[in-house]
């Protein structure tokens, strides 16, 4: 996420000059200064897909709760395509059904082939028998040659329609197998067409723009009518549970500063105040100090990038009076043995 520029704490413009905390001599022992302005988490609320935006459900400056609704998008056409995706699932269903019942009846039409190659085999066997016995009749005389030929025929007749049954058998055994495929096929299909119907609920969910944590509204970037592309951002949020001043310091005194360490902020419209902070990041690269908090002479040199962060409860505490853009000077102490100077005693949060 994006650093906002961000105030804190203006509690009343009372008249004082902060020129004193800005000259190098102003600075004990023990200390080193560096000039600032406050800076928060910026949060964007954007539109997953492109759509028109129906409702926007807060104004500029209103804080949010994380889950709370911000803006509504139109989902006439996501709807349709969810009852089509719904149309389409309770088909698959159908064709699943269809599917079984096809297996059912391939396996009874495999149970009638069996049961008809049981009946061939036996009509075989019996054939085979009454061959015997005429081929011994014929040996004995008892019977003509023409009543042995057409005993020999009906035993040929008997074997191949066992093979006719043992195929169909067979063909059976094919057709299930061919049966249960399309059932898996069809399964697949309605756990597609669920999958579908899921991911455009995912669609229709994620078109009410919800904030992602506790915040505050900057400003409002889409009205109720206008068409975001996806991604396009529809409202601007500052997150006041992070806030903190982003400062420079010279080398010589970076190297000197440990995270966690105490330090002081006070602000150009309040300097009557002091607020407490802790370092919560020094830069591990030297960079040039950006020309808008420096002097000239003091841009030509290479700077440490430093943070110094304000407790979330302190924020809290004072979060109705958190101002945009407001700068300062923080105040970070490098030896703890040194005790802080009466000025930058805290009188925030006591």
């Amino acid at each position: 996420m994006n650093k906002l520029i961000i105030g804190v704490i203006v509690v009343a413009l009372l008249g004082g000059a902060l020129w004193w905390w800005m000259q190098p001599e102003g600075v004990p022992d023990g200390f080193v200064v560096g000039n600032g302005r406050i800076e928060a988490t910026e949060i964007n609320a954007s539109a997953k897909l492109a759509g028109r935006v129906e409702e926007v459900l807060v104004d500029e400056g209103e804080f949010v709760e994380a889950g709370q609704p911000l803006v509504r998008m139109q989902t006439d056409v996501l709807r349709a395509q969810r009852d089509e995706a719904a149309a389409t699932h309770q088909r698959a269903i159908h064709a699943v059904a269809s599917a079984k019942a096809q297996v059912a009846v391939r396996r009874s039409d495999l149970a009638a082939a069996q049961a008809v190659l049981v009946q061939r085999e036996s009509e075989l066997e019996e054939a085979e028998r009454n061959l015997e016995r005429m081929e011994s009749a014929f040996r004995r005389g008892a019977a003509t040659q023409q009543e042995l030929d057409q005993q020999r025929t009906q035993t040929r007749v008997a074997r191949a329609a066992v093979g006719v049954a043992q195929a169909q058998v067979v063909a059976a055994e094919a057709a299930i197998g061919a049966a249960e495929a399309e059932v898996v096929a069809a399964e697949s299909a309605a756990a597609a067409a669920a999958a579908t119907v899921a991911r455009i609920d995912a669609d229709i969910a994620d078109s009410v723009l919800r904030a992602p944590r506790a915040a505050r509204v900057q400003y409002i970037i889409a009205q109720p009518g206008e068409v975001l592309a996806a991604g396009g951002r529809a409202l601007n949020m500052i997150d006041l549970s992070d806030v903190y001043m982003t400062f420079f310091v010279p080398e010589r005194a970076a190297g000197r500063i440990a995270l966690g360490s105490e330090a002081r902020i006070v602000l150009d419209a309040a300097p009557q105040y002091v607020i407490p902070a802790r370092i919560s990041f020094v830069a591990s690269e030297a960079q040039f100090t950006p020309k808008t908090v420096e002097t000239a002479e003091e841009r030509q040199k290479l700077m440490f990038r430093v943070r110094a962060q304000i407790p979330p409860e302190l924020l809290q505490r004072y979060i109705e009076h958190v101002k945009v853009g407001v700068p300062g000077v923080a105040w970070v102490r490098l030896d703890e043995r040194v005790p802080w100077p009466e000025k930058l005693a805290v009188t925030v949060g006591q």
